[in-house]
């Protein structure tokens, strides 16, 4: 997607506090609270109540027992030693569906047909789905956007239907079969019978208090029942129940406004003109034209990857957003809470606790429970404690008078609901993980340099981040349960480099530096792993002199320490991170190599920032790493 700071979305003009004039100067700590020892699920936690600020007493965590790698600038993955690297899914791969597996042409001629079958552009969010152990298994993982300079061997010139519909065809999911050889490398299986493509065109059911609403229906779906698509999907979550949760994040770039949007549309950036011009030859994405397909889009979708005949569901009682991706805890009564957060500017973070428990059975047996329960946003107050306000018709301001007319007008007008509730601001709350041994959520805050500055949300003395281009992490902890009403919290770390002249671009990490963290995943040993995404146009210069290309580090969040695990080729995101249940084999997907710094390649000049992997145009890909003696990752 284009996130340079001139093109990322910045829509709230709501009056509500930001977390930096909320911040306490002590509310950045390591550890505090009381922890009960936990196993490595999330399953039934018996969490204690997080109290006042204090020392905390952690269960056994996994230290981190590998050589730090040093940043980098080279067009490769970089490992520890003792570690290998292997690409295994790159975009153009034929995903494996029986009978149709057209090859990755590498001069990008393949047709839009043909994309349809190969692995889309742009990996992000992924997941690892055991079919035998950890020998054996289905990825799931998103496909988030499009450079059409690397995408046709013309890019946009001319700019036609049929590079429309190949564009719409490398969004979405794929589903590919993976196995370990005898010698510990992985391959995919083709043809697989669990082989998928879920693309802009597949259709997608919607579900939950949102479905049927005026709001939903168009003249191709009278019903408002169902959707062609899904896109923009950035990160994504695994469910209890076995099923994938992957989210519609900067959906509203791909549809073209009128000149004088309404006040609906302007709350979510809606604008004449797009970054991908769909609108040009698919007339869904003219909004002047069809003003609902834009509300039929920014749900979280829910995809079963072992039934490649089911219809993946949006499920709007989650709150329709910027989804950056979805993570679900479990209370000790078996309901399912999912954290979001949606990834603009000065936007918020949410969750969602299910009125039924989760029931055995796997998805089938759970196909509804998504579709009922409560959509809260969170509020983080300045004495180091928060709120989450529920985003219930006919609560407080969400009534008819205010322009609700019903639940699912709420959930629909789910940023107007969060403003007139008073929720927190936050600087691009990106991916979530929920901590297995603690039951603490964290949440990265990628970055906004548009913090404090004029016409923008202002910062407090105490904790000044202006101009916030390094971004942080927070982390709370729920009063009681995972369905509590109320939490503490406190910053993990401040990114940044202690070198630079700029107080607000120094940071507090003890450990190995880094900017921009972006994606997040906890092992169930409990080593938090941070995933980078600085800009083409911020590498290597300035403020980011000396981060090296973006990159993957652990933390142990018992003492704070951050050591860079791997570095990824030139101008790449390091992102989608996910484990075989052993943890011998780590999978990561390497997002936009060769990015150029205006997020379009020059089509007469593809490889002229990477050739990474295979020394061709670059091509994002799915990389596998383990220890060359076959141990857990990390140790």
């Amino acid at each position: 997607m284009p996130k340079d700071h001139a093109t990322m979305e910045d829509s709230n003009r709501s009056s509500n506090p930001d977390i930096h004039s909320l911040s306490d100067a002590g509310r950045r700590r390591w550890l505090c609270g009381g922890l009960s020892a936990l196993g490595a699920g999330l399953l039934g936690p018996a969490l204690a109540a997080c109290g006042a600020p204090g020392p905390r007493a952690f269960s056994t965590r996994g230290a981190l027992g590998f050589q730090s790698v040093p940043p980098s600038r080279a067009d490769t993955i970089v490992v520890p030693p003792g570690y290998v690297a292997q690409v295994i899914a790159s975009w153009g791969e034929p995903v494996g569906i029986a009978g149709q597996m057209p090859p990755f042409k590498p001069d990008a001629s393949n047709t839009a047909e043909d994309q349809a079958l190969q692995l889309g552009m742009h990996h992000d969010g992924i997941h690892y789905y055991p079919l035998d152990g950890s020998r054996r298994g289905l990825l799931a993982m998103n496909h988030e956007y499009t450079d059409d300079g690397l995408l046709h061997p013309d890019g946009m010139q001319p700019w036609t239907p049929e590079k429309v519909r190949k564009s719409q065809a490398a969004h979405g999911v794929s589903v590919i079969e993976v196995e370990r050889l005898p010698d510990g490398r992985w391959q995919m299986v083709r043809p697989s019978r669990y082989a998928r493509r879920i693309t802009v065109h597949t259709p997608i059911a919607i579900a939950g208090p949102a479905a049927g609403h005026p709001l939903m229906r168009t003249a191709a779906d009278p019903l408002g029942e169902r959707v062609l698509g899904t896109l923009n999907n950035c990160a994504s979550g695994r469910t209890p129940w076995g099923t994938y949760l992957t989210g519609e994040e900067n959906f509203i770039g791909y549809f073209s406004g009128p000149k004088t949007p309404d006040e609906h549309a302007r709350r979510w950036g809606l604008r004449p003109g797009s970054w991908y011009r769909w609108h040009e030859h698919d007339e869904r994405f003219d909004a002047e034209k069809h003003p609902h397909e834009p509300n039929r889009f920014g749900w979280i979708v829910e995809i079963d990857p072992l039934d490649p005949t089911s219809t993946p569901v949006k499920r709007t009682a989650l709150g329709r957003a910027a989804h950056e991706g979805a993570w679900v805890a479990v209370t000790r009564d078996g309901r399912a809470v999912v954290y979001s957060g949606e990834d603009a500017r000065f936007e918020y973070i949410y969750k969602f606790v299910s009125r039924d428990p989760i029931r055995p059975g796997g998805a089938r047996a759970n196909r509804e429970l998504l579709d009922h329960g409560t959509l809260y946003v969170a509020r983080f107050d300045a004495d180091g404690r928060g709120r989450w306000l529920p985003l219930l018709h006919g609560t407080g301001p969400l009534t008819v008078a205010h322009g609700f007319a019903d639940q699912g007008e709420v959930l629909i007008k789910t940023r107007q609901a969060a403003d007139l509730l008073g929720a927190t601001k936050m600087d691009r709350p990106e991916w979530l993980a929920i901590d297995p041994l603690s039951g603490e959520v964290y949440c990265t805050l990628t970055n906004n340099s548009r913090r404090g500055q004029p016409g923008h949300p202002d910062v407090d003395a105490a904790n000044t981040r202006a101009g916030n281009v390094m971004g942080h992490i927070i982390r709370w902890k729920e009063a009681g349960d995972f369905d509590a009403t109320s939490f503490t919290w406190d910053h993990l770390v401040l990114a940044g480099d202690p070198a630079n002249e700029r107080p607000e671009a120094r940071g507090n990490i003890l450990g190995d530096l880094f900017a921009c963290p972006d994606g997040i995943a906890f092992d169930s040993r409990g080593v938090l792993w941070i995933q980078t995404d600085a800009h083409a146009s911020q590498l290597h210069r300035g403020e980011f002199a000396r981060f090296g290309n973006n990159q993957l580090l652990a933390c142990d969040v018992a003492t704070g320490e951050v050591r860079r695990f791997l570095t990824g080729p030139v101008n790449c995101e390091i992102t989608g991170l996910t484990f075989t249940p052993d943890l011998r084999t780590m999978f990561l997907n390497v997002q936009h190599p060769g990015e150029s710094p205006s997020d379009r390649s020059d089509p007469a000049d593809p490889t002229r920032y990477s050739r990474w992997p295979d020394g061709g145009r670059p091509r994002s890909s799915t990389v596998v790493v383990r220890r060359a003696d076959g141990g857990v990752i990390g140790t």
